[in-house]
């Protein structure tokens, strides 16, 4: 079709994609302020721009329209289509095809028969010869080289699987580059990104740096000073208001009682990404343990050395570590190893029992020398109080040479100390210790992981950090990072339900905190027997001086 032919009216996409929206028989509604706002800036946008809609928007719809659009407008251009996984893409352009045989107005877009017609790569009718084919898809692992393209649309290229540690996240960006030299030299060439965050270091707020404007639909609406502040003045002004902050921004798709159980589902950090679009790392307290105040060192079972030198320094970092922290945060060697090799002062296993739902049962092995706190084993099981896992755990204590368990008893009244004991008895006996906490859980970490973080105190085995990550992979894809130990670490905050789960921290800090109120008692201890030297020495004094000076005057007592 030529393009002096198509009606004045639908060269404009927002009316395209009010047609397309009626056309389909699963949506009722018209398309919503936001949604045409988002097709405003797919049409008339920069050369590099990136979209950042809320989770449900329909960016993913109304983008397989604007294709079609394109196509509808000009059939001579090449599309290609860059999702995180090839079947995510081949997803994106069989919609995209569908639409081409599904509405009238585009029937004469379908391809011919001596044409490419698959759901990797199509053809539109009435397109010239082409090496490139009219829209073609790729995942972003895919060879890139050799396409060519006068649009690329890169679709939820990030995604937790490919951006759980911070080499993942420096590879996509790697990869991205090559956009550039896919695209076609020309004034009406795009590129154009689609997505939600799924990490604070996300990728597409390094785009920012590379010359991609950024617009932001919210789901709650947000001030003018936070849109400056916060998200750099790149949020729609369709979710600002100044006067009713936090109201929903799609009241009639997403109402507050929507919003607030996502809220409520997703954790106060994962709406903030999902949802508000806000990786902001902006607030250095917000997530007060960091990665790099750790040493990591292998771990002895019986002897320590006497003293670790901590440092921050390239060469000392762990490169070969899966590192799932936040920007710029990574692990690190001691810089100097201080003393002899000593046996520890003492050994202790706590486990987290699994509560409700998806919990792991929680554990970890701390061994203490010197103010330093050695973890050789931490982790987390799935299941509770089946006989497997208690067995499991008989045999990490035992392997550990622990001198105490410490349950947690907050849930089940001891049951799990009861059903623990009869196979220590036979295993291993060792005495076990139940604790009960009525403080906040989230503040309760922080408050005894801090202090040991910030004076370099906590020392790491590395197959900690690796079997952390490796035993995270039994869970979904998208729930790996919050099974993990160390993304929870990086990810807690003193707000409640700040992370998902917390079942692999909890159990690390609780093993901490025995022995950080074992120091704290050494420590009274040491001061009262002090004082009761000096004390002693005084009445000593006291009393040599008096016998002195009675046997002056002649009275001796003897």
């Amino acid at each position: 079709m030529n393009t002096q032919k198509i009606p004045e009216k639908l060269k404009d996409f927002r009316n395209f994609l009010y047609y397309v929206w009626h056309s389909l028989d699963q949506i009722k509604k018209d398309p919503t302020p936001i949604q045409y706002d988002i097709a405003d800036f797919m049409q008339n946008g920069p050369k590099r721009g990136v979209i950042q809609g809320f989770r449900g928007v329909g960016k993913s719809w109304i983008c397989s329209a604007f294709v079609t659009h394109q196509l509808f407008v000009d059939p001579t251009k090449n599309i290609l289509v860059i999702s995180a996984s090839k079947t995510r893409a081949d997803d994106f352009s069989t919609f995209t095809l569908r639409l081409l045989h599904e509405l009238e107005l585009l029937k004469h877009l379908k391809p011919k028969t001596d044409q490419r017609f698959s759901k990797v790569s199509f053809d539109v009718g009435p397109a010239p010869a082409s090496h490139a084919p009219s829209v073609k898809s790729l995942g972003i692992t895919s060879q890139l080289t050799g396409s060519r393209a006068d649009l690329i649309i890169a679709d939820d290229i990030e995604v937790p699987t490919n951006s759980a540690t911070q080499s993942m996240r420096d590879k996509l960006s790697e990869q991205i580059k090559e956009f550039d030299a896919i695209l076609k030299p020309s004034d009406k060439s795009k590129i154009m990104f689609l997505g939600t965050p799924q990490c604070e270091d996300s990728v597409y707020k390094k785009l920012g740096e590379r010359g991609y404007d950024l617009k932001v639909w919210t789901s709650e609406a947000v001030t003018t000073k936070t849109n400056e502040l916060v998200y750099n003045s790149s949020v729609s002004s369709l979710c600002i208001n100044d006067e009713d902050e936090g109201e929903p921004t799609e009241p009639t798709r997403f109402g507050e009682f929507d919003l607030n159980e996502r809220k409520i589902s997703y954790g106060s950090t994962g709406y903030a990404l999902q949802f508000m679009l806000n990786p902001s790392l902006s607030d250095i307290d917000r997530f007060p343990l960091k990665l790099g105040n750790l040493i990591i060192h292998d771990i002895d079972n019986d002897v320590a050395p006497e003293k670790l030198v901590w440092a921050q320094s390239p060469d000392l970092e762990w490169t070969n570590l899966p590192c799932v922290g936040l920007r710029g945060d990574r692990f690190y060697r001691p810089m100097k190893i201080v003393g002899e090799m000593i046996p520890y002062t003492g050994s202790v296993m706590s486990i987290d029992p699994s509560g409700r739902g998806k919990d792991e049962t929680g554990y970890a092995v701390v061994k203490m020398l010197n103010g330093n706190l050695y973890v050789p084993e931490a982790g987390g099981l799935t299941g509770g109080y089946e006989e497997t896992t208690l067995n499991s755990l008989v045999q990490i204590a035992k392997r550990n040479k622990v001198n105490k368990i410490v349950i947690e008893s907050n849930f089940g009244d001891g049951m799990f100390n009861q059903l623990l004991s009869p196979i220590l008895r036979r295993e291993y006996p060792c005495s076990i210790e139940e604790v009960r906490h009525s403080q906040q859980k989230e503040k309760r970490i922080i408050d005894t992981l801090e202090p040991l973080l910030g004076g370099h105190r906590l020392v790491i085995d590395p197959k900690v950090i690796e079997s952390d990550y490796k035993t995270a992979q039994k869970h979904s894809p998208e729930q790996q990072l919050h099974y993990m130990l160390f993304h929870q670490m990086t990810r807690i905050t003193t707000g409640r339900r700040s992370v998902r789960h917390d079942d692999r921290l909890d159990a690390l800090s609780i093993a901490c905190n025995y022995w950080v109120e074992q120091m704290a008692q050494d420590a009274d201890q040491k001061i009262n027997d002090r004082k009761q030297d000096l004390a002693r020495k005084e009445l000593d004094k006291f009393k040599d001086t008096y016998y002195k000076r009675k046997t002056k005057a002649g009275l001796s007592w003897m």
